[in-house]
């Protein structure tokens, strides 16, 4: 079922980032208006290290990650990527995103990876181990 997005924007996003366990975590906001970010780089309209970069991944891949389809057949290696959490939420396109982040296995490190740009471009999160 769509929401109705209740900004005026067509993704509103907040990201709360924890490099690793006890850190103070990070809040990056991601807003866009017909795919056209703020025009103030420096507003918390969108405030991440490139939010270009995460306006164009959340546009390709938003759909996808944020809202997957099941797959029984999906394997995943067992390999950890690091302590690295993200929390992803607000709006897409009217529907509502609440979604998790690790690093924890092979299919994570790779949602993690596509995301990378909206999860804050850190350290950690550019999936660098």
């Amino acid at each position: 079922m769509v929401s109705l997005n209740p900004t005026e924007y067509d993704v509103d996003l907040t990201v709360t980032l924890t490099e690793s366990p006890g850190a103070e975590s990070r809040v990056f906001h991601l807003r866009s208006a017909g795919g056209v970010l703020s025009p103030d780089p420096a507003s918390v309209d969108s405030n991440l290290p490139d939010a270009p970069a995460a306006l164009a991944a959340v546009e390709q891949f938003g759909q996808e990650i944020f809202f997957p389809e099941p797959r029984p057949d999906r394997i995943c290696t067992q390999q950890y990527g690091g302590p690295q959490v993200a929390e992803v939420k607000g709006w897409f396109r009217g529907r509502k995103v609440h979604s998790h982040f690790s690093r924890t296995d092979g299919c994570e490190i790779a949602r993690w990876k596509t995301l990378a740009a909206l999860l804050g471009n850190t350290g950690g999160s550019t999936g660098s181990v």
